[in-house]
């Protein structure tokens, strides 16, 4: 640990020993000694360490030396070098795939720019690849670079920096937070985008840290904030009941996967799950009584990130429902229309093996792309050209947010659509804020008829 805290003691003479001069002092709590064969070396030594300190430098308790010789102690690790090592680290004590994936990636914008020069240096897209795709991924699957990746691997690891650049370089750490900025095209990332790498990069200063490559962590020195978010729903772009269900009719009359995949939209409007939620929906997971509600019991979702991220190989991952622990199950009961319609879809599809509902047309999980585009067509089928050209229920996940906002618009108690949606009543409040608003005047009013009914 580094400290301030430096108390030199004189230089005490031992005539008995073989350096009889020893010099003492004091790190923090823990004393410190050296010895020396003649009174001009301990003279010489103890002028240093003041000198240090006359500096203002901090001293590391553990060796009793100045902040500046401990550096050069240390063994020179390059960027490179410490940021596979972090990559490796969490590749097995984070085993979410995604997160494996969304690491590499914001290691990789940073470790591009953390060099000495960009002599001979690969186009940007290439090293891209061959850093994400290859040095921070640790799967068991993982074929060899090709020569091009690694070339760019080799060029690399020979032009990058040493860490303990970054302890004192302001501009190298500002030229990271340019870099996580910044798309390939150079274009400005999205800002959940550059939120989500300079965490990344944070956390890899601070490993740096642990592992005593740094001393301390230069990035919360650095005038530099992530763009602000607006976490709020921008509900011009969210469709109304009406809107929705003519989205999700449209979507039955593009063809067999339209009509197989309409009740795939229909969960994620009627019952607001998320589309890895409705993927990962099994027979045996709803209660469909002939009339009346019926019940969907979510316990997982199953998303796609490509084999090279997950641990048996798969091109998909199937984990526990998203911030929630593995065996956690959401109930969620669902309208009399979501009901027939999943019912209609059994006896029309079946199942898959494993009872999963929807499944791609060779029996796998359904691809993102496939039901994207599924919903693309939908929408110039349903929306007016205006709406379709200005991104107007853009995504299929602005079926869930239709829902979740439904819910609330119908009076359901927040508390109550939070449980519902599985996130928190303060998730709930940090994006719907618009649609409660509403609700709150509304209940304003009632609480002022109440009031003159009293009086």
């Amino acid at each position: 640990m580094l400290t301030f805290e430096f108390t030199m003691h004189s230089i005490r003479e031992r005539p008995d020993r073989p350096k009889p001069f020893q010099l003492r002092w004091k790190v923090g709590s823990r004393p410190h000694s050296k010895s020396f064969t003649t009174k001009t070396l301990a003279d010489g030594r103890r002028s240093e360490l003041m000198a240090a300190a006359r500096r203002g430098e901090q001293f590391d308790t553990e060796t009793g030396l100045p902040k500046s010789e401990l550096a050069a102690l240390q063994p020179q690790v390059t960027w490179f070098e410490h940021a596979k090592d972090y990559a490796e680290m969490k590749w097995s004590e984070a085993a979410s795939a995604k997160g494996r994936a969304t690491r590499a990636d914001a290691l990789a914008t940073v470790t591009a720019a953390l060099v000495k020069d960009t002599k001979g240096a690969p186009a940007a897209p290439v090293l891209r690849r061959a850093l994400s795709g290859y040095a921070f991924n640790f799967s068991e699957h993982r074929m060899p670079p090709p020569d091009q990746l690694a070339t760019a691997l080799a060029w690399l690891t020979t032009k990058s920096l040493p860490v303990s650049v970054l302890e004192d370089d302001s501009e190298m750490i500002r030229a990271a937070l340019k870099a996580l900025s910044t798309r390939l095209d150079g274009e400005r990332a999205a800002a959940t985008t550059i939120t989500n790498r300079r965490t990344v990069f944070n956390n890899a200063l601070r490993y740096a840290v642990e592992r005593k490559r740094l001393t301390t962590n230069p990035l919360p020195s650095i005038d530099w904030s992530p763009p602000a978010t607006d976490d709020e729903i921008d509900f011009r772009y969210v469709p109304n009941p009406r809107q929705a269900e003519e989205l999700i009719d449209a979507v039955g009359t593009l063809g067999s996967r339209g009509e197989h995949l309409q009740a795939f939209f229909a969960c994620i409007y009627y019952a607001a799950t998320r589309p890895a939620e409705a993927m990962n929906l099994r027979e045996s997971d709803c209660t469909l009584p002939e009339t009346g509600w019926g019940v969907l019991l979510l316990s997982g979702s199953a998303s796609r990130v490509g084999a090279a991220w997950t641990n048996d190989g798969k091109s998909y991952e199937e984990r526990g429902l998203k911030h929630r622990a593995r065996s956690s199950v959401r109930d969620v009961p669902i309208p009399p229309e979501l009901v027939r319609m999943l019912r209609a879809h059994i006896k029309r599809y079946g199942v898959a093996p494993d009872g999963r509902l929807f499944r791609a047309a060779q029996g796998g999980v359904v691809l993102s792309k496939e039901y994207s585009d599924l919903w693309q067509a939908a929408r110039k089928v349903a929306l007016t050209e205006q709406q379709v050209m200005h991104h107007f229920a853009e995504a299929p996940y602005t079926g869930r947010k239709a829902g979740i906002s439904f819910w609330i618009a119908s009076g359901v108690d927040p508390t109550e659509v939070a449980r519902r949606a599985g996130h928190s009543v303060a998730v709930l409040h940090k994006f719907y804020a618009k649609v409660l608003d509403g609700r709150r005047e509304h209940a304003n009013a009632l609480i002022e008829q109440a009031m003159r009914t009293a009086e």
